[in-house]
């Protein structure tokens, strides 16, 4: 029997209901043009809500010394010179402004007495720049926009998974999908498409997204559609997720635990960051905790579970009570852990795609027509290291000017060219999967896939581990021929989960043939073979399934900004 196929039309269709598509619906609505939002899981519990810390913009509420030009060269610096300074131009001089929108929506930042926006430091910052919301900044930003998406009336598709983007001669006319609980097929036509759906962190074991997110459904939609990805192999770990239970594998303990005082041991008892960082301590930056970390555990002075304990229980009970809420209360619920008296068996977890979707700084338009990509689905600002408090500002920043661009695209053109084939193709991909009754299991082949990643192309990298993990991929690849997919009563997840496969395994093919052709130690990027940077490789990788990988030159740095780099002294600063 044929599935109930509903054809919905709109100017303009944003995939990922996350912070960046919801701000960009927003945009879009305000200027009066027509949107619809789509996305596979419920717009009140996007990725965004996770993001704990804060949002960064050089307000001076606090140091009237800051300016978005310190913003910007901290940014460059922290990217080991891998992102793009035009790109962090655009983010560092439109943070303020972004920081305004919010307001006029009706969040509610943290202020000192006067009533100024309160800000604090984060790692890496010359000053104080980062505003928050307590320690749940992201959900804040998350339910202002939605609260402004419901005041405009923006229609946001809840539950629908998108399995292709439809092109036509290398522009978009729309895209395809399914409901995840009744399986009606959807085709929406559309004059741009806004693509929002997250990066891909979640192909690794330990990864501080939840199950079914980040498993890089936009690099597969946009590759597919014609587009390109930069830099799939710079992924930022992050020093200390839990190890148990399995589901919650990779769930962040906040770094505020080692802002606090908060001790790192590995088995033996022994107080290791001295070996790594003797002046920061644990206070060093999370590219170099990861490191010490993982190393640790890989020379076997681990715990039995592969982690390393990470210990606040000499603090007081009242400095955990007030400033680790969220924390004591996470191991409590997961693990019935008090961490006022045991320490917490912690190992690095995959937190961050910094490379993803090719675009162009001005707009985040990508190599095909009308297609763009905005927040961790994009590429271009954070390089080899994130500075804390970046991701939240990018999304707002692009957000409000990919709207605005996908809007003029659309009021630039004549006639939108569709492809009966190309809809013919996305409608026989479902049929063909909604067919499939071989032996394979796709969880099994999922896990297979985020085996292989954590293996060989973890924390450190090196090319005997990274071909193997080629070579374990294409067999990966070889069993997906027979799969089985068996949607049930509970709905059609079966079938998003054979999708998010699909995505992992093109995921995983970019990243680590990337991570090879990158022969150098930079930032997050380990290479045990390329211990040293090597100025040659101060390039972005870009990469497609038609040429491999390519180098990319990197414009150079305005002196007005190169002229403000500088060590960022860390006493008492958290490095995130």
């Amino acid at each position: 029997m044929a599935a109930t196929e509903q054809r919905l039309s709109t100017t303009v269709l944003v995939i990922g209901t996350g912070g960046a598509g919801l701000r960009a619906s927003v945009e879009l609505a305000e200027a009066g043009v027509d949107v619809l939002a789509v996305g596979k899981r419920p717009k009140d519990d996007a990725h965004t809500s996770l993001a704990a810390g804060g949002i960064n913009a050089a307000l001076a509420t606090m140091d009237p010394e800051d300016s978005w030009q310190q913003h910007a060269a901290d940014t460059l610096k922290e990217s080991y010179l891998l992102g793009d300074p035009r790109t962090t131009e655009i983010v560092t001089r439109g943070a303020a402004r972004g920081i305004d929108d919010l307001e006029r929506y009706g969040m509610a930042f943290a202020r000192e007495e006067d009533g100024r926006i309160s800000q604090r430091f984060f790692g890496a910052h010359k000053f104080r720049r980062t505003a928050f919301a307590g320690d749940y900044t992201g959900l804040e930003i998350q339910r202002t926009l939605v609260r402004r998406a419901e005041q405009l009336r923006i229609p946001v598709l809840e539950g629908v998974y998108i399995t292709r983007i439809l092109t036509h001669e290398g522009a978009v006319f729309g895209a395809y999908g399914f409901g995840l609980k009744d399986g009606t097929r959807y085709l929406v036509h559309a004059d741009a498409v806004i693509l929002a759906a997250g990066g891909h962190t979640r192909i690794w074991r330990r990864t501080s997204s939840r199950r079914d997110e980040n498993t890089g459904d936009s690099f597969r939609l946009a590759v597919e559609a014609g587009a390109r990805l930069r830099d799939p192999e710079l992924v930022q770990f992050h020093p200390s997720g839990i190890i148990e239970p399995e589901n919650a594998a990779g769930t962040l303990v906040s770094e505020a635990a080692r802002g606090e005082g908060g001790i790192l041991r590995n088995a033996l008892g022994e107080r290791y960051m001295s070996r790594y960082d003797s002046e920061r301590m644990e206070l060093s930056t999370r590219d170099r905790v990861a490191l010490a970390s993982y190393t640790e555990i890989k020379e076997g002075r681990g715990t039995e579970k592969g982690g390393v304990w990470l210990d606040v229980s000499h603090l007081p009970r009242q400095t955990i009570m007030n400033r680790l809420p969220r924390v004591y209360q996470t191991l409590l619920d997961l693990q019935m852990l008090d961490i006022t008296r045991d320490p917490i068996e912690v190992a690095p977890t995959a937190h961050y795609s910094m490379g993803g979707v090719w675009v162009r700084p001005e707009d985040h338009s990508t190599d095909v027509r009308g297609l763009y990509a905005i927040g961790e689905a994009s590429s271009g600002l954070h390089g080899a290291n994130r500075l804390g408090g970046n991701s939240l500002i990018e999304l707002l920043v692009y957000g409000r000017i990919t709207g605005r661009a996908a809007a003029a695209y659309s009021e630039s053109l004549t006639a939108q060219p569709r492809s009966a084939a190309a809809v013919a193709e996305a409608r026989a991909e479902v049929d063909e999967l909604l067919a499939a009754d071989g032996p394979e299991n796709v969880r099994a082949l999922q896990r297979a896939v985020r085996n292989t990643m954590t293996e060989h192309a973890g924390v450190v990298r090196d090319e005997e581990g990274l071909l193997t993990g080629l070579a374990e991929l294409a067999a990966i690849e070889k069993r997906m021929e027979d799969v089985g997919v068996h949607p049930d009563i509970a709905g059609f997840q079966d079938l998003a989960h054979a999708f998010d496969l699909k995505a992992a395994v093109l995921a995983a093919r970019a990243t680590l043939e990337a991570a090879l052709e990158r022969r150098e130690t930079r930032g997050c990027h380990n290479r045990s073979d390329y211990p040293d940077m090597d100025e040659e490789l101060r390039v972005n990788l870009v990469w497609s399934p038609a040429t491999g990988v390519t180098r990319e030159s990197i414009p150079p740095v305005p002196e007005e900004i190169a002229s403000l780099m500088e060590e960022v002294p860390t006493d008492g600063k958290l490095q995130e």
